[in-house]
């Protein structure tokens, strides 16, 4: 449910950072994107597509913001691993009771979401704009889009998962 409402941060974050009082005309220019062209575009399938890639980053970011999920896939592979009282999940539960709370902030969450950004999406977008002939500004208010994003939903995702 939490991915959910942390997926609506991207359509929501995007209305305000690409409008053209904030960012929008800038990004435009570099983008080498006319107003016009902008206005042929079904904006109802763009939001909905961009909700649906957004719960897909948030479905992958859980698992970077929340350090207690590893513990199962480290262990699944283990006899017992889903079956109530067997000695693995009994292991994971004493562990999750000990330890199930670290970390678990939306500062945190932040902080992960924000390494994602610079060190995941910078150079994708990074590269995509070197081949594309983009400058410096476009990969800055890109870069800068979604790193925001992503430090938004892990901070949610991180402190209300």
């Amino acid at each position: 449910m939490i991915i959910a409402i942390a997926a609506l941060v991207p359509p929501v974050l995007g209305f305000i950072w690409y409008n053209p009082k904030t960012f929008g005309n800038v990004w435009m220019k570099a983008a080498g994107l006319k107003e016009e062209s902008l206005k042929e575009f079904n904006m109802a399938k763009v939001f909905i597509l961009t909700y649906i890639f957004s719960f897909m980053a948030g479905l992958i970011l859980q698992s970077m913001v929340i350090h207690q999920y590893s513990i199962y896939s480290v262990m699944m592979n283990e006899p017992g691993f889903g079956e109530n009282g067997s000695e693995i999940m009994l292991y994971i539960e004493e562990f999750m009771s000990k330890y199930g709370t670290n970390f678990r902030t939306f500062g945190h969450g932040v902080l992960h979401g924000v390494i994602g950004g610079l060190f995941l999406i910078l150079p994708v977008i990074a590269v995509n704009g070197l081949f594309e002939r983009k400058g410096f500004v476009y990969v800055a208010i890109n870069t800068g889009f979604w790193t925001v994003c992503l430090a938004l939903m892990g901070g949610i995702i991180c402190a209300y998962a």
